[in-house]
C-alpha cells in the first residue's frame, strides 16, 4: 500500500513537472511570437519607406531625362533650321550661277558663229590669194624659163654648198679647239697624277747571291758525294753555282718565288751549321710556308693601301706573288701599284670611278704572276682568263686586255690604265738595260726602217722611243708614207722587245730651189 502510494505520488510529481515545463514552453513561444510580430512590423515599415524613396527618386530621374530630351530636341531643331537656311542660300547661289552660265553659253555661241563666218571668209580670201599666186608663178616661170620645182632645187643646191663649206670649216675649228684643249687637259691631269705619287728607283734582279763565311762552307753545302746540294736543288727547284765566285753562291731559277725560298733556306742553313738532307727538307718547308704567308700579306697590304674594297682571296695571293716578279728590272707589284695610283688620280680629275680605276690598274699585269709557272699564253691572256673566272667586272677585264693594244679599249678607265702603264714603265729609273742592249735596240730600229724601198735615212731619237724616217719624195707619195709607217710599226711590234711605246714618224719633204743669175 505504501509502495503504491509512493509510486502514485512520484508519477504525480512527474506529471506536474511535465505540465510545468509545457506551460513554460508556451510562455516562451508567446514571447518569441511577439518579437517576430514586432520585427515583421518594423520590416514592413522600412520596406514602405524604401518604396516611397524609390518612387521619389524615379520621378526625379524621369524629370531630369525629360528636361535633357527637350533640350536636345530643341538644339536639333535649331540645327535643322540652320542647315535648311544654308541649303536655301546655296540653292539661290546655284540658280544665280546657272543664269550666269546660260548667259555665257549664249555669248560663246554667238562668238563661235562669228568665228565660223570669219573662217569662211578667210578660206574664200585664201583661195582667191592662192589663185593670184599661181598666176604670178606662171608669169615668173614664163619669164625665167624655169619651173618652180627646178628653181627650188637650184636654190637648195646653192644653200647646201654654202652650208657645207661653213659646216666643214666650223667642224675643223671645233676639232682643232678640242684637240688643243684635250692635249692641255691631258697634260695637266697626268702632271697632277705624277706629282701625287712618290717614285722610287728599281734595281734589276735576275739572280740571288748568298755570302759564305768561308770557303770550307762550300764543301759542307756540297756534302758527301754531292748529296746535300742535290737534296737542296731537288727540294727548292733551283740551281746552285758554287765554283764561280769565291765566298759566294749564286742561285739561279726562272721562278723568283722558288729562288727567294732557296735564298732564305740557304742563309738559315749556313747560320745553323747543320747541313744534311733531313735538315734541308725541314728548313725548305719552313721557309715555303713563310714565303706563302709573306705573299698573302703583300697582297693584302697592296689592296689595303689602294683602298679598292673586297677582292677574291686567290687574286690577293697572285697580287702578292708579283712582289717576286720583275720586268726589265722593275718590280711587278710596285709597277702595278704605281699604275693603280696614277689611274686613280686621273680618274678623280675626270670625275670617273676612282676605286674602279685603281682596281683595274692593280690587276692589269696580274697575268705575270701566272706565267711564272710557264703557263701557256701571254700575261694579258692569262690575266684576263683568271680575273674573268673570279667574276671581275667588264671594265677591269677590258683594261687587262687592252693595256698592250691587243684589244680595243671600250671604257675611259681602260685608256687611263694604258696611259698610267706607259708612265710607270717609261719614267726615269723605272727600268734598266745594259748599254750594249740599248745600242742594239736603237740599231735594230734604224735597220728595220731603212729596209723599206724609198727610205733615205732613219734616226732613232728620245732614247729609242721615237724613230724618224726620211723618204725620197720622188719615189714615195703621201699615201705611201702612211703605208710605210704602218708596216714599220707592225714589224717593230713583231721583232723587237722594248719598254713603253715607240712613235714612228715618216717625213716626206719637197724643196724647190732655183738660182737667179
Amino acid at each position: 500500500m505504501d509502495l503504491l502510494t509512493v509510486s502514485l505520488s512520484g508519477v504525480a510529481g512527474l506529471v506536474i513537472g511535465i505540465l510545468a515545463m509545457v506551460a513554460y514552453s508556451k510562455a516562451g513561444l508567446n514571447k518569441d511570437q511577439q518579437k517576430a510580430e514586432q520585427l515583421l512590423k518594423k520590416a514592413e515599415t522600412e520596406a514602405e519607406a524604401k518604396v516611397k524613396q524609390a518612387v521619389l527618386d524615379g520621378k526625379t530621374q524621369a524629370h531630369d531625362l525629360r528636361v535633357e530630351a527637350e533640350k536636345e530636341i530643341k538644339e536639333r531643331k535649331q540645327e535643322a533650321m540652320d542647315l535648311e537656311n544654308k541649303l536655301l542660300r546655296r540653292e539661290d547661289n546655284l540658280n544665280f550661277r546657272d543664269e550666269a552660265l546660260t548667259q555665257k553659253e549664249r555669248q560663246v555661241s554667238e562668238k563661235m558663229q562669228k568665228a565660223a563666218d570669219k573662217l569662211s571668209s578667210l578660206e574664200a580670201k585664201e583661195k582667191k590669194l592662192q589663185e593670184e599666186i599661181d598666176k604670178q608663178i606662171e608669169v615668173l616661170e614664163n619669164v625665167a624659163k624655169m619651173s618652180s620645182q627646178d628653181a627650188k632645187a637650184e636654190l637648195f643646191s646653192v644653200v647646201e654648198k654654202k652650208m657645207e663649206h661653213e659646216t666643214i670649216a666650223y667642224i675643223k675649228d671645233k676639232e682643232e679647239e678640242a684637240k688643243a684643249t684635250a692635249q692641255q687637259k691631258a697634260q695637266n691631269i697626268i702632271a697632277l697624277a705624277i706629282e701625287r705619287m712618290s717614285q722610287t728607283e728599281t734595281q734589276e734582279r735576275t739572280v740571288s747571291v748568298v755570302s759564305l763565311p768561308g770557303e770550307e762552307m762550300k764543301g759542307r753545302i756540297i756534302g758527301r758525294e754531292g748529296r746535300n746540294i742535290r737534296c737542296f736543288e731537288q727540294a727548292t727547284g733551283v740551281e746552285l753555282n758554287i765554283d764561280d765566285t769565291p765566298d759566294l753562291i749564286t742561285i739561279t731559277c726562272f721562278n723568283p718565288v722558288r729562288r727567294e725560298i732557296a735564298r732564305l733556306a740557304l742563309e738559315h742553313l749556313i747560320r745553323d751549321g747543320r747541313i744534311q738532307p733531313g735538315r734541308i727538307e725541314e728548313v725548305v718547308k719552313k721557309y715555303q710556308q713563310e714565303v706563302d704567308q709573306e705573299i698573302i700579306k703583300a697582297g693584302e697590304d697592296a689592296v689595303f693601301k689602294l683602298g679598292i674594297g673586297k677582292i677574291d682571296r686567290e687574286i690577293v695571293k697572285l697580287i702578292g706573288t708579283l712582289k717576286y716578279r720583275y720586268s726589265y728590272g722593275q718590280n711587278a707589284l710596285q709597277h702595278s701599284m704605281e699604275v693603280a695610283y696614277l689611274a686613280g688620280a686621273m680618274a678623280a680629275e675626270l670625275g670617273l670611278n676612282q676605286q674602279m680605276a685603281k682596281r683595274a690598274g692593280l690587276l692589269h699585269d696580274i697575268g705575270k704572276a701566272l706565267n711564272i709557272e710557264q703557263q701557256d699564253g701571254s700575261h694579258v691572256e692569262l690575266g684576263y682568263k683568271f680575273c674573268k673566272k673570279h667574276s671581275e667586272k667588264e671594265i677591269v677585264l677590258n683594261a687587262i686586255q687592252s693595256h698592250h693594244g691587243e684589244v680595243e679599249p671600250r671604257f675611259l678607265t681602260s685608256h687611263l690604265v694604258i696611259a698610267a702603264d706607259t708612265i710607270s714603265a717609261a719614267r726615269p729609273g723605272a727600268r734598266k738595260e745594259s748599254a750594249q742592249a740599248y745600242i742594239d735596240r736603237l740599231e735594230n730600229l734604224e735597220k728595220i726602217a731603212t729596209s723599206y724601198e724609198g727610205v733615205n735615212s732613219a734616226y732613232a731619237i728620245q732614247a729609242g722611243r721615237e724613230i724618224r724616217v726620211l723618204v725620197n719624195p720622188d719615189q714615195v707619195d703621201d699615201l705611201s708614207c702612211v703605208k710605210i709607217a704602218r708596216e714599220i710599226r707592225d714589224q717593230i711590234e713583231e721583232e723587237l722587245t722594248y719598254p713603253g711605246q715607240i712613235k714612228v714618224n715618216v717625213i716626206r719633204e719637197i724643196r724647190a730651189q732655183e738660182l737667179a743669175k
